[in-house]
């Protein structure tokens, strides 16, 4: 177990974000555990063609870790790829240079590796290339669910907050997450040992976290997965005959889906729906108290609530 210095002020100190950069080196941890009975088949083959040999080779090299300048801690709520990655280029070279061939050492690196050893201006740009390139076909395709699942994610945890407490909501992050006042207490199997603190914490929920929980030291940050992350690619879900026959087809349907968060816009595009038609259900769904909805940003996010899980069984 690791415990790492985290008191009153550094929870009061701490925000959360959604970081496209962290949505995507996560998803090439995932991409390199695939046998994950939660990662689609589907999206390892597109992926596994989307990422270039640089990519590879940095962010999933044998140890384990990506180099920490390529998970810059956001320092807006919704950063853009294209500000994260203008952080990263901006990186100096004896860092990127430093930082990649760590990640190597004790094994013999490939040519995408020696690269930045002897120009790190350079294969910085193809690394760059090649996260843009991955990004388009990895990444943007589940984008808005990602961020929608991140949106509710973050809004419940303010509700467990208000409702509960700090505390709560801290311990209620992940399983192998706990929290003693003075120290944030991180379950690894085989990791021990004790990390100094710093101001605050950014948490990061992130899709393509699955299971694992991940900590930054590096900027203080931690990423772990949102409620209903292994939803990303499954269809929507087939409403019960009991529930269709209270609700009708259609309401039900909306019901049925409505376990992971979606705006109405996604509704619609899930269910086949015209816009209108989806509104109308999920406005009489909410005026029924079995959904709700949040605002996150310009989007309002609906999902289901204790009485609407209820009732769909």
């Amino acid at each position: 177990m690791i415990a790492w210095e985290f008191g009153a002020a550094d929870l009061a100190g701490s925000r959360f974000a959604h970081s496209p950069m962290a949505e995507l080196v996560a998803s090439m941890f995932a991409l390199r555990g695939a046998g994950a009975a939660w990662v689609a088949p589907g999206w390892v083959a597109r992926a596994s063609a989307a990422a270039g040999p640089t990519l590879r080779a940095v962010a999933a090299g044998p140890r384990g870790y990506a180099p920490d300048f390529l998970t810059p801690v956001p320092p807006t709520a919704r950063p853009r790829l294209a500000d994260e990655l203008a952080t990263v280029s901006s990186t100096p070279a004896d860092r990127v240079a430093a930082e990649v061939l760590d990640g190597w050492t004790g094994h013999a690196p490939p040519p995408e590796i020696l690269a930045f050893e002897r120009d790190p201006a350079a294969a910085l740009g193809v690394l760059i290339a090649e996260l843009r390139a991955y990004h388009e076909a990895a990444i943007a395709p589940l984008w808005q669910r990602l961020r929608g699942f991140a949106d509710a994610e973050i809004a419940g945890r303010m509700r467990v907050a208000a409702a509960e407490s700090p505390r709560a909501m801290i311990e209620g992050l992940h399983p192998r997450l706990g929290w003693d006042g003075s120290a944030l207490l991180i379950r690894y199997p085989h990791k021990s040992g004790q990390w100094s603190g710093g101001p605050g914490m950014t948490l990061l929920p992130t899709g393509f976290a699955g299971p694992e929980v991940y900590a930054m030291t590096t900027g203080r940050s931690l990423w772990y997965a949102p409620r209903g992350y292994g939803n990303l690619w499954s269809r929507p879900p087939s409403p019960g005959a009991a529930l269709t026959a209270l609700l009708g087809p259609t309401r039900a349907a909306v019901l049925t889906l409505l376990a992971a968060p979606a705006s109405t816009g996604e509704v619609a595009d899930r269910l086949g729906l015209a816009p209108a038609t989806a509104s109308h259900h999920l406005t009489t769904l909410r005026d029924a108290g079995l959904i709700t909805g949040t605002r996150a940003g310009r989007r309002l996010l609906y999902q289901r609530t204790g009485l609407g899980d209820e009732l769909t069984g």
